[in-house]
């Protein structure tokens, strides 16, 4: 199988905010494969119209000739920060109080080099959103705590080329028509809000965020920070599928 990172971690509605995030890397099975078959944006400006063909790619992506492999069952990480380049663990991946849930999509493509996002036909393969409502964490929060960096299983995808989509969604001015327009996105952050529902279709594999628990989310990292790079891999180990 090949997939083809296609990079866009948007905060959704927003014109003016002090921190936004990029998907700039990516992981498989615990191995850096860096920005290898990332579509990297050229700066991480939020993506404020539904209707945009950048809300697929975000504005700008640069187009990558590389590709990497996976198959099902792998873990895929996707690893976000705030700025171009950075891998730091010093500073939240979404800082700014954009609290809100984290989705990734994928989509079939014949040639997931030349694929253009905004025409692909993309479905949910992970989420993770409100997670504790004493007091209400989100996944934005949970991708915080873990320097930026969220896995998922890959599910069982036939063979082929994908497009791998990742994207946080910041609530903070979500509140009013105008702001938004999807109902898991039209949506009150400051209230003390019991439940959520994540935008977007159903994932067809099964994969939902857990039920949000009624006592305090643990904010201690999953992922291993002290292992964290602090460069970015021109060659990624193993996975790698040469140019053609």
């Amino acid at each position: 199988m090949k997939l083809f990172a296609a990079a866009v971690v948007i905060a959704s509605y927003i014109a003016n905010v002090t921190a936004h995030a990029t998907f700039q890397q990516m992981w498989v099975n615990g191995v850096d494969q860096g920005s290898y078959c990332v579509r990297l944006p050229v700066n991480n400006n939020p993506v404020t119209s539904v209707t945009s063909n950048d809300i697929a790619c975000n504005a700008g992506a640069a187009a990558s000739a590389n590709l990497c492999s996976v198959k099902p069952g792998d873990k895929i990480t996707v690893e976000m920060h705030q700025q171009p380049g950075s891998r730091t663990c010093t500073q939240e991946a979404i800082g700014g109080a954009h609290y809100g849930p984290l989705i990734v999509y994928m989509a079939a493509v014949s040639n997931a080099k030349t694929a253009v996002g905004s025409d692909a036909g993309w479905f949910k393969v992970s989420e993770i959103g409100l997670v504790s409502n004493n007091p209400n964490y989100y996944g934005s929060q949970v991708l915080n705590n873990n320097c930026g960096h969220y896995t998922f299983t890959l599910p069982a995808v036939k063979p082929g080329n994908y497009l791998l989509r990742a994207e946080v969604i910041a609530l903070h001015v979500a509140s009013s028509v105008g702001g938004a327009h999807d109902p898991g996105i039209l949506y009150t952050l400051w209230m003390s809000s019991k439940s959520y529902t994540i935008p977007g279709p159903s994932s067809v594999y099964g994969s939902t965020s857990p039920t949000p628990v009624t006592t305090a989310y643990p904010t201690t990292a999953t992922w291993n920070t002290s292992l964290q790079p602090t460069t970015v891999p021109t060659t990624p180990v193993a996975t790698a599928i040469p140019a053609a």
